[in-house]
């Protein structure tokens, strides 16, 4: 199955449509979705690697823009939206860790949400709750964010076409490990915080 899914995600890199999802994938997963963009940003670079760059440029963009819609609910929306979001992921209890630590280190706690497997949709929420400073949270989500995509973009620019025989073997044995990295983060979550 999900290698079906990655053979059709490769024909959306063919169609305006790939870019689009790409963006819209990274916004809803920076602010409230649980599934991240990295398999689509991964299948879109592999299928045209000379346009890697612009693929995770679309999706640093998307999860910045993403990550301020999180902050703006946890803002704004909080009891209405946030409450929920904070209660499907079951860390309301870890919420006054999390506060603690935009105290000790600001916004820069976003910035280890925004490179590692830890869920990043939980800082940026908590952060609109905490009312951290926006520039600095907005600052620390584009470097953070951009790092990590623009590592999987340059991999596969770097790489070509010689890790593409290697992902389509391993496709499904990296993708049960990246949801393991996923479910990782959150089992982190809720033991430190």
């Amino acid at each position: 199955m999900l290698k079906k899914l990655y053979q059709s995600v490769l024909g959306w890199a063919k169609t305006p449509y790939g870019t689009l999802a790409l963006f819209i994938l990274a916004f809803v997963e920076s602010s409230f979705f649980p599934i991240p963009p990295d398999i689509l940003l991964i299948a879109l670079c592999l299928s045209l690697p000379k346009k890697s760059f612009k693929y995770a440029l679309i999706t640093t963009a998307g999860s910045t823009i993403g990550g301020c819609f999180g902050y703006l609910i946890g803002m704004k929306f909080m009891s209405a939206i946030g409450v929920k979001i904070i209660a499907f992921y079951n860390i309301a209890e870890q919420f006054e860790y999390i506060k603690e630590l935009y105290s000790r280190y600001d916004a820069w706690a976003v910035g280890i949400a925004g490179f590692t497997p830890i869920p990043y949709k939980v800082f940026t929420i908590s952060a609109g709750v905490f009312n951290i400073n926006f520039k600095v949270f907005l600052f620390v989500s584009l470097i953070s964010r951009g790092l990590r995509f623009f590592l999987i973009g340059w991999l596969i620019f770097a790489m070509g076409e010689k890790i593409k025989p290697f992902i389509e073997k391993y496709f499904n044995t990296l993708a049960v490990i990246f949801v393991i990295l996923l479910i990782l983060g959150f089992v982190l979550i809720n033991l430190i915080f």
